[in-house]
């Protein structure tokens, strides 16, 4: 008994540790936006949060259009959530059940995305966009984001797919049930672990949008947080407490996405890793 309680309370102390550890940056950013800018480059950070300082940091950011900035985010990371879940499960169902001349190599291409950098297309992708007509538009960042994030949600679902007995889909075929109607009907309520977990993955490539949205983007109205962010950055002076603000309500909505479908993604990540 006294030996389980030691590994107990080691157990307890090293997830309060990896809980404080987790938690801290965005402590750290509260105590930042609650502080003035000028006390911060005077006397540098101070350790607790000054709730005196409240209503100026929300005045503060009143001024900014935060809120459209997030929708803006919001948008990008939706579409590319949506868009890379239907193509990748129609990717992974084809890689997972289809045997077709070439499957190998198409596989090998899907993979073959994720080592080029983002930046090393950025050129002839401008070219691109200039010629369909998607610079300056959301619609354009969803579908570049989407060309990132599919081939690692393809590759999710299809390990998951592949752990799935293929007897389940033969008794849907004798019931003359069509090949769509098995996919969304059969095959994804049984790897929806996986689904949450690829979805994960698409969001917040989206979310996190930055580099394509700053070349592709002039009108500011269409700018995601991340650019608008990045905008606060001054020549001679950068205002640290709206920056942290705006960073912190930027985070938000992210953090509780991510603790609403936590308990997906293990799971998810890990299905079909294991056959036997």
């Amino acid at each position: 008994m006294s030996k389980r309680l030691i590994l107990n309370t080691l157990r307890g102390l090293l997830v309060g540790a990896l809980v404080v550890a987790a938690g801290f940056p965005i402590y750290w950013m509260a105590s930042t936006a609650l502080s003035v800018s000028s006390e911060l480059y005077r006397t540098g950070q101070v350790p607790w949060p000054q709730l005196q300082n409240v209503p100026a940091l929300i005045a503060e950011l009143g001024q900014l259009p935060i809120v459209q900035w997030l929708a803006n985010t919001m948008v990008i990371a939706a579409g590319t959530t949506a868009l890379s879940l239907v193509l990748g499960s129609l990717a992974g169902y084809a890689l997972s059940r289809l045997r077709f001349q070439g499957r190998g190599i198409v596989g090998f291409l899907l993979f073959m995305t994720q080592v080029v950098p983002e930046a090393f297309i950025l050129v002839p992708l401008y070219a691109m966009f200039i010629t369909m007509g998607l610079l300056n538009n959301l619609a354009g960042l969803v579908l570049a984001n989407v060309g990132f994030s599919l081939p690692v949600t393809a590759f999710i679902l299809k390990s998951a797919m592949d752990a799935i007995p293929y007897e389940i889909e033969e008794s849907a075929i004798i019931d003359n049930c069509p090949r769509l109607s098995i996919l969304t009907m059969v095959v994804l309520p049984l790897i929806m672990p996986s689904v949450a977990a690829a979805a994960v993955i698409a969001f917040f490539a989206g979310w996190n949008e930055y580099l394509f949205a700053s070349i592709f983007l002039r009108d500011q109205s269409l700018w995601p947080a991340s650019v608008g962010l990045a905008s606060f950055i001054g020549q001679y002076e950068t205002p640290l407490s709206a920056v942290m603000g705006a960073a912190l309500v930027f985070s938000l909505p992210a953090i509780v996405f991510f603790l609403l479908v936590q308990r997906k993604i293990v799971s998810g990540l890990t299905a079909g890793a294991v056959k036997g």
